[in-house]
């Protein structure tokens, strides 16, 4: 141990009173070496066989949790936008396409790989900034990707032909696909899981919404201007974006900025510091980091029911929303004579009924709350699923009011009006899933949601290139009604998996360690407790003999949640990011989560 006349004693560090880092700080510093933290007793003896243990200190002004709630809710706002202007270029595309068409001579699909190519990005990026977020942190591959992004967007407004266009799409949506996943894990670093439902509902607002907004302005614009300025908007929307995120967003992620301030505390002093993730881990090997999370997606979709059929129904619904960007154009341009940018107004019904569902997941949020706390913050799994279940409803309801009021001698508010319960069906469907899937595999997470993100992302790329073709041969009422079957098929898997979950997770490889891992959780909270309150009687017996110097119970509590199992015991499904699988902590110890491509 640190000389005690020079280090802070851990019994006393509660006691020590921390000034908060200015934000400026918290962006350009990832260290947070304050003199606290440089005066506190770390275990070890700073030499390389016992070197010493970094972890955070008691109100730890670095440590994203300890944040004040309205630099919290800055930052969920400053990310979830981020994810907004992703999602938003990715459709955008669309109101410039009849003039690529004409500029370019190119045919309608393979104009449309434009928008495509872009949702392809969104497959294969995050298989490359998953695993360099876990080694370079959140905040560098924000700046890089972004960065990318805009570089990409702009050379779309500059392209030659329909060949550069389209890589530099592809190109523009991988890069793009960064905050996308990056995002969600930053608000599972600053919020607590049983706190988490009311900025994930924030959160998911941006890549929902941003692709239902995407071809109204594109499509004004596109009418307007031309397709060029289209593709500079979007670039100037993300340069702002990238400017605006490197100068306001700080590093979130719990192991790189332990592994910063080991670094900086060894090149301080002369010793020899390490994190306490990184003791337990190892350091992490870019190579091994990728080969897992190249390979390991695969084998849970295939080996796993519970991922390949949700995520075989979110792929559906995600692929139903991207062929919407080619259906519309042929219902409400082709068939009813609208112009580009007023055909874009109807995507506004879909809009309505996502910001219906984030609404509706307020009151939702306070119910899993309180099973969260009945379950001792071990609540399980399929608690997620209900709000599932009414959206599976929903979503082929939608469809087939869209597929039956389509034709142009029905007036054109009542489709519109169709789009709200699909839209209302989605969000519950995703935020459901995606949470369910997060609890269900807790340690193979971050695998899990690539897993379902690339078939994903892969629906949602391959649905607009059939779309004209298949409203030309089976008209606008049957063409409608595939996607609304393909949903109707899937409506029992939400309350099959409500029901039979647990018991199926069971029969799982991968889902029964993760019940096993979580179990272990559960009973070293369990005995941690016991100890504490044996430790509190233990203080209450000898308060009748000393009354000074005691430490109150709620004062040891505070203390314990500190220091290495600090995650175990305030926020159990945070332990879930440490392990090394997690490549993506996105989502990954956030019961509400997230990486919504």
């Amino acid at each position: 141990m640190a000389d005690s006349d020079e280090k802070t004693r851990p019994d006393d560090a509660e006691d020590t009173k921390t000034k908060a880092l200015p934000h400026w700080r918290l962006v350009i510093d990832q260290a947070g070496v304050t003199p606290e933290v440089l005066a506190y007793n770390y275990q070890g003896s700073g030499t390389e066989q016992d070197p010493f243990v970094v972890q955070w200190i008691a109100n730890d002004p670095r440590d994203p949790q300890q944040w004040r709630d309205s630099k919290k809710w800055f930052i969920t706002l400053a990310v979830s936008f981020a994810t907004l202007t992703v999602s938003l270029v990715s459709s955008a595309y669309t109101g410039g396409i009849k003039e690529i068409i004409r500029d370019f001579h190119l045919s309608q699909e393979v104009a449309t790989l434009g928008v495509s190519l872009f949702v392809l990005g969104f497959a294969l990026g995050p298989l490359l900034w998953a695993p360099l977020s876990e080694i370079f942190g959140r905040q560098l591959l924000f700046i890089g990707t972004y960065a990318g992004l805009t570089i990409f967007n702009a050379a779309c407004a500059g392209a030659p032909n329909g060949a550069s266009l389209l890589v530099f799409r592809f190109l523009a949506g991988s890069f793009g696909s960064s905050p996308l996943t990056n995002a969600g894990g930053a608000i599972a670093d600053m919020f607590a899981p049983q706190q988490r439902g009311l900025a994930m509902t924030l959160f998911v607002a941006g890549p929902s919404l941003g692709p239902v907004l995407g071809p109204i302005c594109g499509g004004f614009l596109g009418e307007n201007a031309s397709w060029r300025w289209v593709m500079g908007f979007l670039a100037i929307f993300a340069g702002v974006m990238w400017i605006g995120g490197t100068i306001l967003i700080p590093e979130t992620y719990a192991p790189t900025l332990l592994r910063r301030r080991a670094a900086k505390l060894s090149s301080m002093t002369g010793k020899v510091y390490t994190s306490s993730i990184e003791l337990k881990q190892g350091k992490v090997s870019l190579r091994s980091a990728i080969g897992t999370s190249l390979l390991r997606p695969w084998i849970l979709l295939f080996k796993e029911p519970i991922v390949l059929l949700l995520s075989i129904y979110m792929a559906i619904v995600y692929g139903t929303l991207y062929l919407f960007f080619a259906a519309f154009p042929v219902v409400f341009e082709q068939a009813r004579g609208w112009s580009q940018g007023i055909e874009g107004l109807a995507f506004l019904g879909i809009a309505v009924g996502m910001v219906a569902a984030l609404i509706y997941t307020i009151p939702d949020n306070k119910r899993y709350v309180l099973l969260h706390q009945k379950h001792n913050g071990f609540a399980p799994p399929e608690a997620r699923l209900p709000p599932a279940i009414i959206g599976s409803f929903a979503i082929p309801v939608g469809l087939f009011w869209f597929a039956w009021t389509n034709s142009p001698s029905i007036h054109w508010i009542v489709s519109i009006m169709a789009g709200a319960p699909f839209g209302f069906g989605l969000i519950l469907m995703f935020l459901s899933i995606m949470n369910y899937l997060v609890d269900a595999y807790t340690i193979f997470a971050a695998s899990v949601l690539a897993a379902n993100s690339i078939l994903r992302s892969l629906f949602g790329a391959a649905f607009p290139l059939f779309t004209v073709q298949m409203y030309d041969n089976l008209g606008l009422h049957w063409a409608s009604s595939i996607p609304a079957f393909l949903a109707l098929v899937c409506v029992p898997f939400p309350y099959l998996f409500y029901i039979y979950g647990a018991r199926i997770r069971t029969h799982c490889k991968f889902a029964a360690e993760s019940d096993a891992f979580m179990q272990s959780l559960k009973e070293a909270q369990t005995q941690q407790e016991r100890e504490l309150e044996e430790q509190d009687n233990s203080t209450e017996d000898e308060r009748t003999v000393v009354d000074e110097g005691v430490i109150t119970s709620s004062h040891r509590r505070k203390s314990s949640v500190h220091g290495p199992s600090q995650y175990m015991m305030a926020t159990p499904m945070t332990l879930i990011e440490f392990t090394p699988e997690i490549h993506s902590p996105s989502l990954f110890r956030n019961p509400t989560l997230l990486s919504f491509n």
